[in-house]
């Protein structure tokens, strides 16, 4: 998976920019169809703002949006609106799947051979 990431008008240090790099490779446990998530660093006034924009293969663009003190902790709230963004669709996906005819139809029970 790509992850990239972008800083606006701010400095991010090394050490959260390999966390955040660290963090957004786990969210393919969620959606293994995950190909890139580009991470958006920015700096308005005296708020640290991270958004993160994840693509998969032949699914809609996820994007999840944090404010926080620090980067650090924006990365960490980010990261967790994106992993539960992820789990709900995938829930979804498995929950709308078909249920196997054998559980679908109604066992018919074989007459008994009667005797006469």
């Amino acid at each position: 998976m790509r992850v990239a990431i972008v800083t606006r008008q701010c400095d991010v240090p090394d050490v959260v920019q390999s966390r955040a790099r660290e963090q957004m490779e786990k969210l393919s446990r969620f959606d293994p169809r995950l190909s890139a998530v580009e991470l958006v660093f920015q700096m308005e006034r005296h708020m640290h703002k991270v958004e993160a924009i994840a693509s998969a293969h032949g699914e809609q663009t996820v994007v999840a949006h944090a404010d926080a003190v620090d980067f650090r902790l924006a990365v960490d709230e980010v990261t967790e609106k994106l992993a539960k963004i992820l789990r709900r669709r995938r829930k979804q996906a498995t929950d709308h799947q078909a249920t196997p005819l054998s559980q679908a139809l109604p066992q018919r029970e074989e007459p008994e051979d009667e005797e006469f």
